[in-house]
């Protein structure tokens, strides 16, 4: 994936080490382990989104992603390349916007809110041809 060409190589490094941090870190708080990342199926677009595959201790995986927008994980474990999870975020999180919804509480209402626009602004991710050509 490109990256965006205001950072520094060192700050965008940064900021990837960031994300990686608060993605173990998501996964440690609900109690999941983590034993290594997959770097080839890994993808960033910084300084907006990571999508880290992580193998965990044991011996299962999952998709983080995380970046300017919530950190989430899935198990999914059919050999899907990065762009098709960010796809299943995007459509996961328009479901979870749409139960969000119909609850009458307005920092549940707010939240959808930010899971709509994210959850757009992911499948225009997805859709984006050029952003992966060296993922395909």
């Amino acid at each position: 994936m490109t990256e965006q060409k205001s950072m520094t190589d060192e700050q965008k490094k940064d900021w990837i080490r960031e994300q990686y941090l608060k993605a173990t870190k998501y996964l440690a708080d609900k109690g999941l382990v983590t034993e290594s990342v997959a770097d080839t199926e890994s993808r960033y677009l910084v300084p907006i989104m990571a999508v880290w595959k992580i193998n965990l201790l044991d011996k299962t995986c999952v998709w983080v992603i995380c970046g300017d927008l919530p950190t989430d994980h899935v198990a999914l474990n059919n050999g899907e390349p990065a762009r098709d999870v960010v796809r299943h975020f995007s459509l996961k999180w328009q479901l979870q916007a749409e139960n969000l919804l119909r609850i009458e509480d307005k920092e549940q209402q707010e939240f959808a809110k930010l899971l709509i626009g994210r959850a757009d602004g992911l499948y225009k991710i997805y859709e984006k041809d050029d952003l992966w050509q060296e993922a395909t």
